[in-house]
């Protein structure tokens, strides 16, 4: 179990106090749930393990794109959290929110111009730049509007994080980042030391996702804080923020061995320590953006089961009214994801099938080999575990399915952050043509 997650005396799981088969009548499914007590707790874990550290300085940002909507910025707000943000919808959302502009970091590798414009609008607390292309621009910008602005580099330190091959962005052939070794990031570091408009607070860098270990921000740590100190050494410049982004590993499958929080925390403190005081460097504020670790063993998605066949000697098949539709990770790059009948989670989990979604690929199964009872069977409740991250964000509308509903529970109560999409909300953007252009044919 995550979390508040209980069985209650009907046999059904409990999310926060709320029986799961409520939810499926009141909300329908598929419906993605979020436990906040379990997202407060990991915030709090974060923010526990900075603290017991005297004299340094910390900033926590929740990295919206693994969950953004008005509901959840509002609860990162409540909780103190800046934000990292990575396109102008996310930045939108969050100022809709009501979150002070000043705790918003912009992040990405393609930020466009009227994403940039939005931002210095806003007057937002810094931009990650990611590229000479987006440096240049950045540095047009401010000079037309007279204003200066906040920005951290992106480096690539070089570290591979032991992670799936599409979500590690630390190594050297990346589409992220200046790259240290190469030269680019020292040409990066001057331009902006140089610019009446750029105030260049620091380096930024994230090695990857789903980390287990804490040798890679170690690593990661010592690379940058060497080139930090030539830079300081031969420009003058004064590292301000270190931020190691985030990636710490959280538990999918009972497979799953993630570290407790307060490791990962202490390895980036103790390490940046060392390294500064190594090199007697003045010792900067550190910056860590968690955002699976923060949203993912706090949500759950729920399904109701449909169709329902054998194939003798091969294998099982319950399908389920979602899917990559809304929760693309195992089609992706084979996340891995555990399951339970909802309705009937005293019965005994003896029976291995494949949890099947509805759209239209071979490749649309959630679970390859889930293991539920054998009385599961069509109009059943299933829960998937640990969907909070990249499930919603994720979400499209392949099949002309619509977007699920999202609900936040916590001490008995729930109440919906996201309402469920109708067929109208499908077709609102559509334009339909009266008549198509005749061409003549010769």
């Amino acid at each position: 179990m995550y979390g508040t997650q209980a069985i209650n005396e009907k046999g059904h799981l409990c999310i926060g106090g709320v029986d799961t088969t409520d939810l499926a009548k009141e909300f329908g499914t598929p419906l993605y749930v979020y436990d906040t007590a379990l997202i407060k707790d990991k915030i709090n874990q974060f923010k526990e393990a900075f603290s017991q550290f005297e004299h340094v300085e910390w900033q926590v940002a929740y990295a919206s794109k693994a969950f953004s909507t008005i509901a959840m910025i509002q609860l990162i707000d409540e909780q103190g959290l800046s934000l990292d943000v990575v396109s102008g919808g996310e930045l939108y959302t969050a100022l809709k929110a009501g979150l002070s502009p000043d705790r918003i970091h912009f992040h990405g590798n393609n930020k466009s111009v009227s994403e940039l414009a939005m931002a210095l609008d806003a007057k937002i607390g810094a931009v990650i730049v990611d590229n000479f292309y987006e440096l240049d621009l950045l540095e047009t910008m401010c000079a037309e509007r007279n204003q200066e602005i906040a920005v951290l580099l992106r480096v690539t330190p070089g570290v591979e994080a032991h992670t799936h091959e599409f979500i590690m962005t630390g190594q050297d052939d990346s589409k992220f980042g200046f790259n240290l070794d190469d030269g680019m990031a020292e040409r990066a570091v001057k331009q902006a030391l140089s610019s009446p408009h750029l105030d260049l607070k620091g380096i930024h860098s994230h090695i990857g996702s789903q980390i287990f270990e804490t040798e890679g921000f170690a690593r990661a740590i010592k690379i940058m804080v060497g080139h930090i100190e030539a830079w300081h050494r031969n420009f003058g410049f004064q590292l301000e923020v270190l931020n190691v982004g985030g990636g710490f590993g959280i538990r999918y499958t009972d497979s799953d061995r993630p570290l407790p929080i307060k490791r990962y925390v202490e390895t980036i403190v103790r390490t940046a320590q060392d390294e500064i005081a190594r090199l007697n460097l003045h010792m900067p504020a550190l910056w860590v953006e968690p955002g699976r670790s923060i949203v993912g063993e706090a949500g759950t998605t729920l399904y109701t089961s449909g169709a329902f066949k054998t194939i003798p000697g091969i294998r099982k098949y319950l399908s389920v009214d979602g899917g990559m539709s809304d929760n693309i990770r195992p089609s992706l790059y084979q996340a891995q994801y555990k399951a339970i009948c909802a309705n009937k989670a005293l019965d005994s989990a003896d029976t291995q099938m494949a949890l099947a979604g509805k759209c239209c690929e071979s490749g649309d199964i959630l679970i390859k080999e889930a293991v539920l009872p054998e009385s599961c069977s069509s109009g059943d409740l299933i829960a998937v575990f640990s969907t909070g991250a990249y499930g919603y964000s994720m979400a499209s509308h392949y099949n002309r399915i619509p977007n699920a509903a999202v609900v936040f529970i916590e001490d008995g109560e729930a109440a919906l952050a996201v309402r469920r999409e109708t067929y109208d909300d499908l077709i609102r953007q559509d334009v339909a043509l009266e008549k198509l252009s005749q061409r003549d044919s010769y």
